[in-house]
């Protein structure tokens, strides 16, 4: 038999409960043969105690330098949690959809069968960009991160005042709610809600989309990948503000702070094993919406 690298199985408890579905993919993966490993997914703010299940489980990041693949139980939010720790070392993942649209997973419950496929090696890999973001105060950065959906850039429960640039040139300048900087593959979901364009995740732009703008002339607008954007708070009304990466942790951003969005080098990837178009997915997962 071919000697495949391990596959780790990355439920979310509350999409999955009791991991009945990973237990599933598991019991396949063990009648193929392949080497696999569970791990729960873990939130930053409430961690989950592994030690506390009676079988065995590990930690995603231990496990991801000798993987194959992360096949991620749950939401669109699972994915990203998943991608966050996977893409830097080009592991790609799949997504079995067990939340609300599930955009970014390639199978549902339904076509669980398809692991056997998986676990044949039968599949390909898609390459999504992302972003970098870094916020920087009096030139100090405080927040370096990366986005696979989008950077999010919103007032505090009150109006803001924000200034964009792309390379240095002002695109725009607005009060409102905030901003999304997003990539195509976060096309469809913040930046989509906030008026934005639907763009095919496999293209290669950067997509700023104001929230609720406070002038007529505030439209979202695509940009070119390699495009620098920067996006300056509070040149009239000081109210607080956050940064929000791929809906994480707000972090605090204070009248004059700059936050710089680009295009990063690493890429997250995706299997696939699905023949079919991103305009099938679009009016699958987004029909009753368009």
């Amino acid at each position: 038999m071919t000697n495949h690298k391990k596959i780790i199985v990355f439920p979310n408890i509350e999409s999955d409960p009791g991991f009945k579905v990973a237990w599933k993919v598991i019991d396949m993966l063990r009648k193929k043969e392949r080497v696999h490993v569970l791990c729960p997914m873990i939130y930053d703010d409430e961690p989950l105690d592994i030690s506390s299940f009676d079988f065995d489980t590990s930690v995603l990041e231990d496990e991801l330098p000798d993987a194959e693949m992360v096949i991620a139980i749950g939401g669109d939010g699972t994915m990203l949690r998943a991608a966050r720790a996977a893409a830097e070392l080009g592991v790609p993942i799949l997504g079995i959809n067990m939340g609300g649209k599930g955009f970014m997973a390639e199978l549902e419950f339904d076509d669980i069968a398809l692991i056997d496929v998986i676990a044949d090696g039968k599949y390909k890999t898609e390459s999504r960009m992302m972003l970098d973001a870094v916020l920087m105060r009096n030139d100090e950065i405080i927040c370096h991160n990366f986005a696979l959906n989008d950077v999010v850039i919103k007032g505090d429960n009150k109006v803001i005042d924000l200034t964009l640039y792309g390379d240095n040139q002002r695109i725009m300048q607005f009060s409102g709610d905030g901003a999304v900087v997003a990539t195509p593959t976060g096309s469809t979901a913040y930046s989509m809600a906030a008026g934005g364009p639907i763009v095919e995740p496999s293209a290669k732009n950067i997509i700023v989309t104001p929230i609720c703008a406070h002038v007529l002339e505030a439209k979202s607008i695509i940009l070119d990948s390699d495009r620098h954007v920067t996006v300056e708070i509070g040149y009239k009304k000081h109210n607080p503000a956050y940064m929000s990466v791929d809906g994480g942790k707000h972090v605090s951003i204070l009248s004059g702070d700059i936050i710089s969005v680009s295009k990063s080098e690493i890429f997250t990837k995706f299997v696939r094993i699905k023949e079919r178009s991103f305009y099938q997915k679009v009016n699958e997962k987004l029909g009753e919406r368009l």
